[in-house]
């Protein structure tokens, strides 16, 4: 379908003038006149309204992994429109898209975890983990469990809750963050913390300042660790299976709560339908969004296990908690659909067997740039990380968050739209990219490399000075 004639300079000028964009600081986008209008998408492109094409190696925001331009979950969306486009959950009621989605989620998380909360976003499934963990504790007689233990550098969202849970410093000071009750810990960033280290100490280490933490908080006040399988925003951090398996048995044995955020991970991007089936771990609530639809329409959902619910059912009274869209049915359809739509192309085993070590493969090739210290995928996710010095993890300027960015401009002007977390070039493509998609994604960012040398070798130069 081809793009509206769209005025875009006035769209541009508009978007000053009244548009406040997401993170984002205000004044350099009024510097720039204005935010990049996208007009358009089809597969794994996405095309601005200066009739730029740029591969999406984001998959919109970690979220597209169907691709653009399914006709399918838009005639979907329409139907349910027509025989119902709204009720809520709030007054004993449900929809049949929201229950039907509730039972094969149920179905794909498997185990214990049959039950399910909805919400509009990845940051609101948080907000419902915080306060549900904290009613089942206050209802179970331990009122005093109400501390989450999550890691440095760790992304929950961006509500108050979300962001508390979240380890970014730069989120904190807006909001006067972090709420009380969130302690943070080691993240398991060998390349960044752990250079040199053996891979295993390096690891038992981060798992190890989990149960320091908790002996130091008190276990009697602790409710629940919460982590990523593989930490998205934060860089695309891929710990050790064994990491996550100590993780695992350490909530165990102080009887914490386990949450993974499932959020970025979820439905495929792994090679499992989750993150925690690769890892191998077995957690007592899971948030998720993004590809539970394929960002077509904003929902969310949190994995709730059996024992939690039992615990609600039989002293929890009223759970005073929800959201006007909380399963929403026109979002709850593209979801069933979009599932459905994953299943039938068998893009799950495609990423763990085929597109995801093709990937992999492919991005190897740039371990060999002298300005690249690690290459780090599994699945569909991956990270190139840039350095001074090849074989090492020194910075230009000698510290983090100068080189990301302009390498991952002079990837956008060629074409690839990435993400530039501190010094790393992260990316996330849809899972129906093609090989030869892939093969440009690598030729973009040897490109982008090329191009950013001098500016990079500049800002050496300057601290030398």
């Amino acid at each position: 379908m081809a793009a509206r004639n769209y005025d875009i300079p006035e769209l541009r000028r508009l978007d000053v003038a009244h548009h406040l964009p997401a993170q984002a600081n205000y004044g350099e986008i009024q510097a720039l006149g204005g935010s990049r209008i996208i007009t358009r998408a089809e597969g794994s492109t996405i095309f601005d309204g200066e009739g730029n094409a740029i591969l999406d190696g984001m998959a919109g925001l970690w979220c597209v992994n169907v691709g653009y331009g399914r006709d399918e979950l838009v005639r979907t969306a329409a139907e349910q429109m027509q025989e119902l486009p709204f009720y809520n959950t709030f007054f004993k009621t449900a929809t049949p898209p929201t229950v039907l989605l509730a039972t094969k989620l149920a179905e794909l998380l498997g185990g214990d975890l049959q039950h399910v909360f909805f919400n509009s976003s990845g940051s609101e499934a948080n907000d419902t983990v915080m306060r549900m963990v904290r009613h089942y504790w206050n209802v179970s007689g331990q009122p005093k469990r109400t501390v989450f233990i999550s890691r440095r550098n760790a992304y929950h969202g961006s509500t108050m809750a979300g962001a508390s849970l979240g380890g970014m410093k730069a989120m904190h000071p807006i909001g006067g963050l972090p709420i009380p009750g969130v302690e943070h810990v080691a993240q398991p960033y060998k390349f960044g913390e752990g250079f040199g280290e053996d891979d295993e100490s390096f690891y038992a280490r981060c798992a190890q300042e989990i149960e320091d933490r908790i002996l130091a908080v008190g276990p009697e006040n602790v409710a629940a660790f919460i982590g990523e399988p593989v930490q998205g925003a934060g860089g695309v951090i891929i710990p050790s299976k064994s990491y996550w398996k100590r993780v695992d048995a350490i909530c165990k044995k102080y009887g914490i709560l386990l949450v993974i955020d499932e959020v970025i991970c979820g439905f495929g991007r792994l090679g499992e339908w989750f993150g925690f089936q690769h890892f191998g771990v077995t957690p007592d609530l899971v948030p998720m969004a993004k590809g539970l639809s394929s960002g077509y329409l904003p929902i969310s959902a949190v994995g709730v296990s059996h024992k939690i619910v039992e615990v609600l059912r039989e002293k929890g009274g009223d759970f005073v908690h929800g959201y006007t869209y909380s399963g929403h049915p026109v979002a709850a359809a593209v979801a069933l659909k979009n599932l459905e739509i994953i299943e039938r192309e068998g893009l799950v085993q495609r990423v763990k067997n085929d597109i995801g070590p093709y990937y992999a493969a492919a991005l190897s090739r740039l371990e060999s740039d002298p300005l690249v210290g690690e290459v780090r995928t599994l699945g569909l996710i991956g990270a190139v990380e840039i350095v001074s010095k090849r074989g090492t993890n020194e910075r230009f300027t000698g510290e983090e968050g100068k080189a990301g960015p302009i390498v991952r401009d002079a990837c956008i002007r060629n074409g690839l739209m990435v993400r530039g977390i501190r010094d790393s070039i992260v990316m996330c493509p849809p899972l129906i990219i093609t090989r030869e998609e892939i093969d440009r994604m690598v030729d973009f960012i040897g490109r982008a490399l090329r191009e950013s040398e001098p500016a990079l070798r500049a800002l050496k130069a300057e601290v030398k000075a």
